[in-house]
């Protein structure tokens, strides 16, 4: 780590001293509008307008630790959700379950410590649950923005680690009638993927509609071939209907959002040590038991009020995720053999609208609020101030148990302000939030299975910070600010067997709500030749909520229960673009957590030499390197450059062709919790991707976008260190233990844009 450090720090010193030569060189060229545009691309983030904790910012006056993804790179990226799309930023993770469920990871904290916004509300959808993934359609995400770090006051409770906005694309300009077709197509697991989208402003009214649909088979990797239960359907639809005027806007969003996952269960044949297989082939497209039923629907009502001084902005939103989870029948040994016959003819049944009822149904209905005003700028100054909560109540409709049902209220007060002094921009906030839960009482079979509670949480929270604008391309960043997450339910309230996690949990109501205090300091660096980042963090957390291995067993699992301790994280992330001319790009990015609970011994009680000094779920340290060429050829106007400078080819032609070639090399981590093997050491690895990408121009009008992109070229076997498939079965035969990643993936996506009428 030392190392890693020293060399990042003289690679951004080197860059320092470029500084001076590069502003006067950049000058030189300013003359050539066009061909600056083309040449600085990569200087357009500080540009950018960010939402960040104080209200819309440019991000070069942003304290706060913020990634942005366009909407261009989210077209480019293979993933198989939308949370995979954008794992690969420094300081991002996923915690996986195969290919279809991914939970975002920023800076080692997940779970409840990530908010993820969409549609401009929080989205609500049992994010406590190791196997939940984000109900959100990929395709309708037009921009991301992850916000690193504490988030309480735009955002209140949960948002310790940070936040993921999932931005929509904006609404079409006055006149214009636009649409979009997007199908792609995955060579391991077959995964068949398609967006429809049409979207228009006449005279003011704005509208916008998608549909999209995936499926995907089984994927498979070298060890393990096939893997049953890894496949997944998914549907989606959207709509927006709204007005557009000088007094501001108000537009109603409804989207619908339906997945079946597969369940990985991750069995083994004792003699073979081959996994067992579903009834169904590995290539089809069918679901088999187990699986999972999740749908999500949410309309959203979003109003911005101009006045004389400011913005009046209101959104309220509605949610219901309703969460099933279907199993195998549970046989009696004297009849195993018969109902082994009819099992293929049952799933059939179902799977045209047989009455199979769902084990475990959650049903979460959720509404929440935001009213917030924001001023103009006037002398240097910007305030904002807002009330924000929510209001829940989650039922258990199944026929097991794991949480208990129950409502929530929260409700929070803040206001920020920033200030603009030359050079210096200054800002920071302050919020109160008071959140009511409340467990409610279950008997089950004259025993109480839940017990009613009430717990009432309160917290203050605060961010201050400063970016010094040293010249035209160097910034320097510190922001200090303090978290707040109130425990879940599922950390209160659990009494029951997790199937997905393979263990039997159980709560604790005397958690205390966890508080924490980060530090940051960053410093950027953008010129002609040369980009450079890094971003250094220490973050103390009081009142750690995690699990641990209680060393017994119930219903033959190993019982896990809640408990708590404090913690602390350090840790980095660097990156450095070298482009010694527009069309290549030598870039590398390297990110590291160190994740500890304070006040611990290397050696556990519970297990001989077991270390319980850090914390689960820690992502290994990750180094990614990518060499980029682009052939920027003949530029439209759509893409925003002067069309008086251009000369379009005729006929058919390839625009803005790129090609890369990159690694992603994981180190190992042994960093673990392993009491009663909650975690394992994962070894290092390292994948190789090639991707490419072009639009297609017909007498130079762009008539489709394509890209291709090979994931994990060479084929390599590996297990994610936050994947959970880790902790499966023992392969008998092998000796290895859990099931692997995905192996050799080739991505083919055709984006063909739809310009119907222009302004």
């Amino acid at each position: 780590m030392r190392k890693s450090l020293f060399i990042i720090l003289t690679l951004l010193g080197l860059c320092l001293t470029m500084a001076a030569q590069d502003n006067i060189e950049t000058r030189q060229h300013n003359h050539a509008n066009d061909t600056t545009d083309v040449f600085f691309r990569h200087l357009k983030l500080n540009e950018l307008t960010v939402t960040g904790v104080t209200g819309d910012t440019k991000l070069k006056y942003s304290p706060a630790p913020i990634s942005i993804i366009s909407s261009q790179e989210l077209r480019s990226t293979a993933s198989t959700n939308v949370i995979d799309a954008i794992a690969h930023q420094p300081g991002m993770s996923q915690l996986t379950t195969g290919s279809g469920i991914s939970k975002p990871i920023i800076r080692g904290l997940g779970y409840n410590r990530v908010v993820v916004m969409s549609e401009g509300v929080r989205q609500e959808g049992q994010q406590w649950g190791d196997e939940h993934g984000v109900e959100v359609d990929g395709g309708s995400v037009g921009s991301v923005e992850i916000l690193k770090g504490p988030a309480s006051l735009m955002y209140g409770s949960d948002a310790m680690a940070g936040v993921v906005i999932l931005h929509s694309l904006p609404p079409l300009a006055e006149g214009e009638l636009r649409g979009s077709a997007t199908s792609e197509y995955q060579t391991n697991n077959g995964l068949l993927g398609y967006s429809l989208n049409l979207g228009g402003n006449q005279h003011g009214f704005v509208w916008d509609a998608r549909w999209s649909g995936k499926m995907a088979h089984a994927y498979k990797n070298k060890y393990d071939g096939y893997v049953p239960g890894s496949q997944f359907k998914e549907m989606a639809g959207r709509l927006m209907l709204g007005l557009q005027k000088q007094w501001g806007y108000s537009r109603l969003t409804w989207t619908a959002y339906h997945q079946t996952p597969g369940i990985i269960e991750g069995e083994r044949d004792a003699v073979t040590g081959e996994l067992e297989r579903s009834s169904v082939s590995p290539t089809s497209y069918s679901k088999s038991l187990p699986y999972q039923q999740v749908m999500h629907n949410k309309l959203v009502w979003d109003n911005s009020l101009n006045l004389s001084h400011g913005w009046l902005k209101a959104i309220i939103g509605y949610q219901q995720n309703r969460r099933q989870e279907f199993e195998e029948p549970h046989h009696h040994e004297h009849e195993h053999e018969a109902e082994e016959e009819h099992e293929h003819e049952h799933e059939h049944e179902h799977e045209h609208g047989g009455d199979l009822e769902p084990a475990l149904y959650f049903k979460l209905h959720t509404l929440t609020y935001d009213l917030r005003y924001l001023t103009h700028e006037f002398t240097g100054w910007k305030l904002s101030a807002g009330i924000q909560g929510m209001w829940q109540q989650s039922q258990n409709l199944g026929e097991e148990f794991l949480i208990p049902a129950y409502r929530l209220f929260d409700i929070g007060l803040y206001a920020t302000a920033s200030k603009q002094l030359n050079r210096w921009t200054v800002n920071g906030g302050v919020r109160v939030d008071h959140r009511h839960l409340r467990g409610e009482e279950l008997m089950e079979d004259d025993k109480i299975r839940f017990t009613d509670f009430s717990r009432n949480f309160n917290g203050v929270t605060g961010s201050v910070g400063a970016v010094w604008n040293m010249n035209d391309h160097l910034n320097l960043r510190l922001n200090v600010a303090r978290g707040f997450r109130a425990p879940n339910m599922s950390e209160l309230g659990s009494n029951g067997s997790h199937e997905g996690a393979l263990r039997y949990e159980l709560g604790n109501q005397q958690l205390k709500p966890e508080y924490s205090l980060q530090a940051d300091l960053g410093i950027d660096f953008t010129s002609r030749y040369v980009s450079a980042q890094l971003a250094l963090f220490a973050n103390r957390i009081d009142n750690y909520i995690f699990l641990k291995g209680d060393g017994r067993e119930i219903e033959e699992k190993p019982v896990y229960s809640y408990t708590q301790g404090d913690a602390r994280l350090l840790g980095f992330e660097a990156g450095i673009d070298f482009h010694p001319v527009h069309s290549l790009h030598f870039e590398n990015t390297f990110s590291y957590v160190d994740a500890r609970q304070l006040h611990q011994s290397q050696s556990s009680l519970h297990s001989e030499g077991a270390e319980t000094a850090y914390l689960p779920y820690t992502p290994a340290p990750r180094w990614t390197t990518e060499l980029k060429w682009e052939l920027l050829h003949h530029q439209h106007p759509t893409m925003g450059y002067h069309s008086h400078h251009l000369h379009h080819a005729k006929g058919l032609s390839a625009d803005n062709l790129y090609i890369s070639a990159g690694l992603e090399c994981f180190l190992k981590q042994n960093h673990v919790y392993a009491v009663d093997d909650t975690e394992t050491a994962t070894p290092s690895y390292t994948l190789l991707n090639l991707s490419a990408g072009t639009d297609v121009t017909w007498n130079g009008k762009k008539i489709a976008e394509l890209y291709v992109t090979a994931d994990n070229l060479l084929n390599r076997a590996y297990q994610n260190h936050l994947s959970r498939l880790k902790y499966a079965d023992v392969n008998s035969v092998t000796g290895r233990q859990g099931v692997y990643n995905m192996g050799r993936n080739i991505t083919i996506k055709l984006v063909v844009p739809v310009n119907i009428k222009k302004s």
